[in-house]
């Protein structure tokens, strides 16, 4: 059986008080000072215009782990876990963004590096995984990355997402009984997911665990990538398969 299948179901509805239950799942630390101030910065989320982003640059940088100079923090972003978080220089968040960095095994489970433009509603979520984004990377609006039960997910420098992209790390279940309820059964790991420097992912692109695309590659829109792609290779379809080498 898996230990960690409900794992944020019990958080938030079982165990403790209710404060330290939000403290668990929402701030990250079960301190009434990080709790306060976490919610300070709650407060400033939705404020608009110029005051919304000169607040939220004032107070928001302590929050995370680390955070570079110049951060954009757009109007209405969700936080959760942000002192597991790191942030480069120049980053760029749109409005509803959702950065989720809830791990219990690492201290830093979501990197983010310098230049990075992540569009209006993305969501990147680490549910006892790690993600890292490299430098100079753009991620198109509604995109998801995720990384579960240990399953890394690794994204190079200079990589162009398109948007409605889904990333994700783990996630799989066994499914080795089919008497048993698909969701009580174990997540199985393929290794995680690479996305290697200078790659372009079109619209809504789907790269599973498992995957890695080599550097200087891209993926056509819509395309399932569902195993490794060679550098220099033109992918497309459902699974993708390459059509075309662009190096010869």
């Amino acid at each position: 059986m898996n230990s960690t299948r409900h794992k944020t179901h019990h958080a938030v509805t079982q165990g403790g008080s209710s404060l330290s239950r939000y403290q668990d799942v929402i701030v990250g630390r079960r301190s009434i000072a990080t709790t306060l101030y976490f919610e300070l910065c709650a407060w400033l989320a939705p404020v608009p215009g110029a005051i919304g982003l000169f607040l939220r640059k004032l107070f928001w940088p302590r929050l995370f782990a680390a955070c570079g100079t110049g951060v954009v923090f757009g109007r209405g972003i969700i936080l959760r876990h942000p002192g597991r978080v790191q942030l480069g220089q120049q980053v760029v968040l749109g409005e509803g963004v959702t950065l989720d960095g809830r791990s219990s095994s690492v201290e830093i489970s979501l990197a983010i590096g310098d230049d990075v433009m992540i569009a209006d509603h993305c969501t990147l979520s680490c549910k006892e995984g790690k993600l890292k984004i490299g430098d100079r990377v753009g991620l198109g609006t509604q995109t998801i990355i995720q990384s579960t039960h240990q399953c890394s997910v690794t994204i190079g420098n200079d990589v162009i997402i398109g948007p409605s992209c889904y990333i994700v790390g783990g996630g799989n279940y066994q499914l080795n009984n089919p008497d048993e309820l698909i969701r009580t059964q174990d997540i199985r790991s393929d290794g995680g997911c690479i996305i290697e420097d200078n790659v372009w992912l079109g619209a809504k692109v789907s790269v599973l665990d498992g995957a890695k695309i080599g550097h200087s590659s891209v993926a056509g829109a819509g395309a399932v990538v569902t195993r490794t792609i060679p550098p220099y290779s033109i992918c497309a379809g459902v699974p993708a398969q390459v059509i075309k080498q662009r190096k010869a």
